[in-house]
């Protein structure tokens, strides 16, 4: 079991998942995934969270080694889905005088998970209220749609903790060594993305508290430089770039397009541009080319026409980022086709479903390769990115 101690008197027992392959069944997850859960000691003990029925085992062990003979008087439940809440009726059958703490969408949403008595089991608690548990206070924040419609997220007062729900997590087992803007960033954008309006609404809330240490329900308890996180979070949650480059995604069916984007890449860089990244859609991590869309200031999309439309990996890269709420960005079009390309107006159709997107005039049309022409339309769609 890894270091515990959060404080003297917070523990962490949650567990690492290092056999999972795919989170969610969707994202890529090489180095794992941690679920987090906490004990708060005091003059009652509370549980902060279950974890997935992966780890149920290992769990309860964490439990009964922190905990000993006592009994858990409060399971707060800060979110539903079932990688924190599936053990929520183990522990309900295990100490049968333990109280659920939620919000009334907690508990209209429970029965769905659980068939558990709530007679006299069940704390409702609002926006703003405070369970106090002796030296410690529990004050209660909702988090609407961060990422489901149940989650709240915690603020003890005394050690001045914010039990961030899914707000601050990160893909990777806490062992771990890696940078965390990458791994984040991807979570943040793939799993909470789309609700960035909710998430300001948050951040709103947390500007007011005192914060010392963040402990979300994935990835790292975050303990320094705290308003360098808060800033990440508000700069993703604003739909803001947090990076000047260009950020190429493209299909190639016979390797034309992808000579094509080549030859583009060396004009860019003959243009001055330092920043260029390169995403083959047909063979990359799709959660990662949506956080490089996301992340970088331009895009260039690029695919050749199939089946009179658009290349399938390409569609799916685009439905991706309506799906997420992808705004406010330039956009430059390369098409290929070697008898009637129409890839640039699928593309534009999809990017004029999105809010704030602006394409650039220059549309690249390729006949199957390159030649002058297309080199020149080239040319003039670098020095309009440029601009």
């Amino acid at each position: 079991m890894k270091d515990t101690k959060i404080t003297d008197t917070i523990k962490y027992i949650g567990v690492d998942d290092k056999t999972l392959d795919l989170f969610e069944s969707q994202y890529l997850i090489p180095n794992g995934i941690s679920y987090n859960s906490y004990v708060i000691h005091d003059n009652r003990i509370v549980v902060m969270d279950t974890v997935d029925k992966r780890k149920t085992e290992e769990w309860i062990e964490n439990l009964t080694k922190e905990i000993g003979n006592k009994t858990v008087d409060y399971l707060l439940i800060s979110h539903l889905e079932p990688d924190h809440s599936a053990n929520i009726k183990l522990l309900v059958e295990k100490f049968p005088n333990m109280k659920l703490v939620g919000n009334k969408r907690t508990f209209d949403m429970l029965p769905r998970f659980f068939d558990i008595d709530l007679s006299d089991r069940q704390v409702i608690v609002n926006e703003g209220d405070t369970l106090d548990i002796g030296k410690h206070k529990l004050q209660f924040f909702m988090a609407p749609m961060v990422h489901w419609p149940e989650v709240m997220v915690t603020y003890e007062k005394t050690e001045k903790v914010l039990f961030s729900a899914d707000g601050f997590g990160k893909f990777g087992a806490l062992d771990t060594k890696e940078d965390w803007d990458c791994e984040a960033r991807r979570y943040y954008f793939n799993i909470v993305g789309k609700y960035g309006d909710q998430v300001q609404q948050l951040l709103k809330k947390a500007m007011n508290l005192d914060i010392k240490i963040i402990c979300p329900l994935h990835g790292p308890i975050l303990k320094e430089k705290l308003e360098y996180y808060i800033n990440k979070y508000d700069i993703w949650s604003s739909y803001k770039p947090e990076n000047k480059g260009i950020f190429i995604a493209y299909a190639s069916i016979h390797g034309n397009t992808k000579n094509a984007i080549e030859k583009f890449v060396d004009i860019l860089k003959n243009n001055g541009e330092e920043k260029i990244i390169v995403t083959d859609l047909a063979r990359c991590d799709m959660a990662e080319a949506v956080e490089d869309a996301f992340r970088y200031d331009r895009l260039i999309i690029a695919s050749p026409t199939y089946d009179a439309g658009l290349f399938p990996c390409v569609e799916d890269f685009l439905r991706h980022l309506k799906h997420k709420n992808y705004q406010n960005r330039k956009v430059g079009i390369i098409e290929n086709g070697s008898w009637a390309p129409v890839a640039s107006k699928c593309i534009k159709e999809i990017l004029d479903e999105m809010k704030g997107i602006t394409t650039y005039n220059t549309v690249v049309s390729i006949k199957t390769k390159l030649d002058s022409s297309s080199i020149e339309k080239m040319k003039e769609l670098a020095k309009e990115v440029k601009e």
